[in-house]
């Protein structure tokens, strides 16, 4: 791992959390456990952009987040001298808002949802009000539509090969679709049979869901964003918030891996997967660590009072559905199969 990190294109304190920690919980299953996994597209994101001038000095960087893309922006723009603003929605926790003010962004509230698309549309309407303010004075790092999200995995999928090979499945969950797919299409160039399963949440859109609110955070969206390449996935997995904080803190409790519910759900997926099949070598991206969920998913009063608390025992496995619209809670299967999402929709819309 460190001759991955010596041919990371980066400079700044931040370069020793870039890449994750790969951790061995089973015989074939591994997770990737990053500090905070958006710090290294927000960093190769603006990296390129400084290098092809289409970021300079004196000018800010805006951007829709309200997650942890939001706060490795905040660390990349404190250590290359740049102000940051945020456009985020009620659901950001007071938390991370603390700790992006402290590191000098800006940080303004969305309060009213769009009526189609939800925060995420009128998070960007704001944005591109405040884009129109400032002219050419501003950058914004694009995180849904610009391949540099994808393309900063190379180097999580160089770190991969060397330690486990290239034909491995990879389980990750689905937000911008970033890490998902720029690993996947790196680790493909070695090994073309190397698979991908996505993991969401009920009421996304990604995948075909009807859009509706969702208490799990960090995946999903009620907008498909652009680097989501639905055809790379081989099969999508839907998890509740309950199961997925379940899974949370028994990632905890068994492997003592201190995670966020993204993590947890994708834990169980790929707990699942290996399973399966002992010859499959199985990697569980975990995206960031388990601080900012403290009083969430690893409080008992807290899971009751919001109903994410999951009773009996952790689920074995998911149930299956014809088509991913048709999908239910709790937990639930479909095989992609490595097509677009308009030939899997149209599916169900022949049959009908």
């Amino acid at each position: 791992m460190d001759a991955v990190r010596k041919r990371l294109p980066f400079s700044g304190y931040s370069d020793a959390y870039a890449l994750p920690n790969i951790i061995r919980c089973e015989t074939n299953l591994y997770l990737a456990q990053f500090a905070f996994m958006k710090l290294l597209p927000a960093k190769y994101i603006i990296e390129q952009a400084l290098a092809r001038g289409t970021l300079t000095h004196g000018m800010k960087v805006i951007e829709t987040s309200s997650g942890t893309f939001a706060l490795g922006l905040a660390v990349v723009c404190l250590e290359r001298g740049f102000q940051l603003e945020i456009f985020t929605d009620p659901v950001m926790d007071k938390g991370l808002e603390n700790r992006l003010r402290s590191l000098g962004a800006e940080v303004f509230i969305i309060t009213e949802k769009a009526k189609q698309g939800g925060y995420q549309r009128s998070r960007l309407d704001a944005l591109h009000a405040r884009m129109r303010h400032l002219g050419h004075f501003c950058f914004w790092p694009r995180q849904y539509e610009t391949l540099d999200n994808p393309a900063a995995y190379k180097f999580f999928a160089e770190q991969i090969s060397e330690m486990l090979g290239a034909d491995v499945t990879l389980v990750g969950s689905v937000g911008s679709g970033g890490s998902t797919c720029g690993t996947i299409e790196r680790l493909r160039q070695k090994a073309p049979g190397a698979r991908l399963v996505g993991v969401d949440t009920f009421n996304s859109v990604i995948f075909g869901q009807p859009d509706g609110e969702r208490k799990l955070r960090g995946l999903g969206n009620s907008l498909v964003p652009k680097n989501v390449r639905h055809e790379l996935y081989d099969e999508v997995h839907f998890l509740s918030a309950p199961l997925a904080f379940a899974a949370t803190r028994t990632l905890h409790e068994r492997h003592a891996v201190f995670a966020g519910p993204t993590s947890g759900a994708s834990y169980i997926v790929g707990r699942w997967r290996a399973q399966q099949d002992p010859r499959e070598t199985v990697v569980v991206i975990c995206p960031d660590e388990g601080h900012r969920y403290v009083e969430a998913a690893y409080d008992h009063e807290w899971l009751k009072q919001n109903g994410c608390l999951h009773e009996g025992v952790l689920l074995d496995a998911p149930s299956s559905e014809e088509h991913p619209s048709t999908a239910l809670p709790p937990w639930n299967r479909y095989r992609w199969n490595r097509r677009s999402r308009e030939a899997v929709l149209n599916v169900l819309e022949n049959a009908s």
